[in-house]
C-alpha cells in the first residue's frame, strides 16, 4: 500500500496512540512531512511508508541520511527556526502484516553536525 491510503491508515493508528494530528502533507520549498502529530508536549514528525512486501529493503532503511536531513530542515521551518518544544521523529510502515510504528526513529543528533 502507497501514498495516501498508507497514510490514512497511520492517522488512525497515531489516532488510536493517543496523538493528534496537527497537519498531512506540510509543504514548503525544501521538502514535505507526511504527518505532524502532538504526542502531549511533544511535536511528532512522521514519515509514513507503505510496503506491499520486503522486495525493496524495511521501512527504516528507506529513511536514508539525506530524508533524515531534509525531514529536519522541514521541521525548523514548520517551527519557524528553533525548535522551542520537544520534537521526535518517527517512522509508520503499513505493511501487508499490519502497521508498525517505530517511535525516534532517529534524533536530532543524527541529522545535524555536532559543535
Amino acid at each position: 500500500m502507497e501514498g495516501k491510503g498508507a497514510e490514512d491508515i497511520a492517522c488512525r493508528h497515531l489516532r488510536a496512540q493517543g496523538m493528534r494530528i496537527v497537519a498531512r502533507n506540510w509543504r514548503w520549498r525544501g521538502g514535505e512531512v507526511d504527518i505532524i502529530a502532538r504526542d502531549g508536549p511533544t511535536l511528532v514528525f512522521v514519515e509514513v511508508k507503505g510496503r506491499s512486501g520486503e522486495g525493496f529493503g524495511t521501512a527504516v532503511e528507506a529513511v536514508t541520511g539525506e530524508k533524515r536531513n531534509r525531514l529536519w530542515r522541514t521541521a525548523l521551518a514548520f517551527l519557524g527556526g528553533q525548535p522551542e518544544m520537544p520534537v521526535r521523529f518517527d517512522v509508520v510502515a503499513v505493511e501487508p502484516a499490519g502497521v508498525r510504528h517505530i517511535r525516534d526513529a532517529f534524533r536530532e543528533e543524527d541529522v545535524r553536525p555536532g559543535p
